[in-house]
């Protein structure tokens, strides 16, 4: 027999990721370079082994798995309670586990309870059009600094189109995940390479438009609402309707590079 989900999960949960004994958190935050590290064992209070510490030839093997024969312990004290089970006794771990459920149990209930989540768009905050984008840096710098995206695009005709404008999408959502991480030099190439996606892109008879819209985060722990800005891009074809023409200047009506929607 062995631990199984259910079990684990009732465990780790009840315990809050915490040692029994010292309370460390279990889980070691991922780095720059590594992943997340776990430093924590469900212990056994009662070996199955018959030179096991704890062992008791009387307790049910059935039972051996159960999560009342488990306590959460970091791997240092997983060790000391293995190594001196004279002085851990298996009554003794099993009261130091109903007292640190307790403590987890009575942290959670002083901790305050989160307001439910919820956006609320700011009338003033939403664009009344979007601007055509020509330049990978004007693309990068919309994507690069929002917290969520709504992409959209016309009914496309092929898969050659389909792979085009899905390409230039994940792209852009990449990029956006990197955000400030992007090194100098990596922000130059990105912006090279989406000019040149957009001049593709142009080609294939589309124009790309985006704009920005910031709305408010309510709810949470948080003392207030925060900004939640949202970068919003449309890839649409030349003839769309919804495509304004805007003559600036004296430059001609239907002079492209001022189309806006």
């Amino acid at each position: 027999m062995a631990i199984s989900d259910k079990t684990r999960k009732m465990l780790w949960g009840r315990s809050g990721n915490r040692c029994a004994i010292c309370k460390h958190e279990l889980v070691v935050s991922a780095t720059a370079s590594d992943n997340e590290s776990i430093v924590g064992d469900e212990c056994h209070i009662i070996s199955s082994r018959s030179t096991g510490p704890r062992y008791d030839d009387s307790f049910p093997s059935e039972k051996l798995d159960t999560y009342q024969n488990l306590i959460l312990l970091c791997r240092v004290h997983h060790k000391m309670v293995d190594d001196q089970d004279e002085s851990y006794t298996a009554d003794i771990l099993h009261q130091m586990k109903v007292n640190h459920e307790m403590w987890v149990s009575n942290r959670l209930v002083d901790t305050p309870k989160p307001k439910p989540i919820k956006f609320r768009r700011i009338k003033q905050n939403i664009p009344p059009y979007l601007s055509r984008l020509t330049t990978g840096r004007e693309a990068l710098n919309l994507v690069t600094s929002a917290y969520a995206f709504l992409m959209n695009h016309d009914e496309l005709k092929s898969r050659g189109e389909v792979d085009l404008v899905g390409s230039f999408f994940q792209t852009l959502r990449n990029l956006a995940d990197l955000g400030d991480d992007l090194e100098p030099s990596d922000r130059v190439s990105a912006a090279f390479d989406l000019t040149g996606s957009l001049e593709q892109l142009e080609k294939e008879g589309f124009f790309v438009f985006g704009g920005r819209e910031v709305q408010l985060l309510e709810g949470g722990i948080e003392a207030g609402p925060s900004d939640w800005p949202i970068a919003i891009v449309q890839v649409l074809r030349k003839d769309n309707d919804a495509i304004i023409h805007v003559n600036l200047d004296g430059l001609k009506k239907d002079d492209d590079s001022n189309k806006k929607t």
